[in-house]
């Protein structure tokens, strides 16, 4: 279906810049009511520490920017100055980083690197209750093996629960609710909508949830095998997905304005970071960074991820390595 670009870029370091200024994130409030066309997406569509709560710093200036300067911007990862400028340029972004879908644009001022590498995204662990929601928008999309739904994208997303809990004592509340199915039938058109309510309610009972993330499956053509060996171990490529709230129009970028998203910055730099760590800890596992013009399930709160796992290609096992591997990355950003 769609073709990605592999993004392979940097090295792996082990020492923290000396010259920082700490940048602060700025929420926003929800956005309204999601579109129908954004269901055709879906189907048809060494470790970090657990306690780190490292700040995300940067540069202070351009003269910074030198060969010898590094950017830390995680407890397990850093940005290169090189890698800075690279990061900062929009070309090299859309030709290294981002896939932008045809119906949408990535425009100067949408991606500030400096700025979305400071941000710190780290969970608040003195307060109770879950810190992370899982959900499916499209809960029935399956592996080449798949047995039934518990070996599908839902039973990936339980076994990342078990990853980020056991192992980085990171309490996750993985939620059953099947919004692509209706009467018993198959029907992805208007699963964003039906998610919705739900997703707002289950937020709006657990105040303690940060981080909210839609787990998908991706689909491509048959003779794709999205795999990539770690440690020995085969494992399905994973994605960041991105709604940009932004349709090109007769050659021209148009603002969503009934499809509005309040956080999409806050999306755009917390999936900036995801890829840099995935880049830094697994180089070549993630794919581009895919952005598509709709809303999807991104505008509930500034920390939302939509990340699809593999594709129908993958076995069920394939996905659950990923696990491992997602659950290491989301820990060195938010951990």
């Amino acid at each position: 279906m769609r073709k990605k670009q592999a993004f392979a870029y940097g090295r792996f370091f082990g020492q923290m810049a000396l010259s920082v200024l700490v940048l602060a994130a700025l929420g926003l409030a929800a956005g309204p009511k999601a579109d129908p066309a954004q269901a055709v997406f879906g189907f048809s569509p060494s470790t970090p520490s657990s306690t780190a709560q490292a700040d995300r710093i940067a540069p202070v200036g351009e003269e910074e920017l030198t060969a010898e300067a590094e950017v830390a911007v995680g407890p397990q990862w850093q940005v290169t100055a090189e890698e800075l400028e690279d990061l900062s340029n929009l070309e090299y972004l859309k030709s290294h980083f981002y896939i932008v879908d045809s119906r949408t644009a990535l425009l100067p001022g949408d991606v500030d690197a400096q700025d979305f590498l400071a941000r710190d995204f780290s969970l608040d662990r003195t307060e109770e209750g879950p810190k992370v929601l899982i959900f499916h928008t499209h809960s029935q999309e399956k592996f080449a093996d798949s047995a039934g739904v518990s070996e599908g994208v839902w039973g990936v997303g339980e076994y990342l629960k078990e990853q980020l809990e056991q192992r980085y004592g990171i309490s996750v509340l993985h939620h059953p609710g099947q919004y692509d199915i209706v009467d018993g039938q198959s029907q992805i058109l208007g699963a964003y909508e039906r998610m919705e309510p739900d997703i707002r309610q289950v937020l709006e009972e657990n105040p303690s949830i940060e981080l909210v993330i839609d787990l998908h499956r991706d689909g491509v053509n048959e003779s794709v095998h999205l795999v990539e060996e770690v440690n020995g171990k085969p494992c399905a490529k994973i994605m960041f997905f991105n709604g940009m709230c932004r349709l090109m129009e007769d050659g021209q970028p148009t603002e969503l304005t009934n499809l509005a998203n309040p956080y999409r910055q806050d999306n755009l730099a917390l999936s900036f970071q995801m890829q840099v760590a995935a880049e830094h800890l697994y180089p070549g596992w993630a794919r581009n960074v895919y952005l598509n013009a709709y809303r999807y399930s991104l505008h509930m709160k500034p920390k939302s991820l939509l990340v699809e796992v593999g594709a129908q290609t993958n076995t069920y096992e394939e996905a659950c390595n990923a696990m491992e591997l997602l659950a290491d990355v989301i820990a060195s950003v938010v951990g």
